[in-house]
């Protein structure tokens, strides 16, 4: 018996969870309909900061110019 089609994949959940993380919440659950719509449950972490970018080397010299 065939499986049928695909409506998501599990790298698409780990990078909805991956971007939750990084916007500085905290996931507290994931539901995936029959149609594969990524429901990705967040509470809000206020105690982690949120990391907007890093730095290198090249900020201080672009800055310069």
């Amino acid at each position: 018996m065939p499986r049928g089609k695909l409506t998501f994949r599990q790298r698409d959940v780990a990078a909805a969870i991956k971007a939750a993380k990084l916007a500085g919440c905290e996931v507290t659950g994931v539901t995936v309909d029959r149609d594969g719509k990524i429901k990705v449950q967040l509470t809000s972490s206020k105690e982690k900061p949120i990391q907007t970018s890093c730095a290198n080397e090249w900020d201080e010299v672009l800055k310069s110019k």
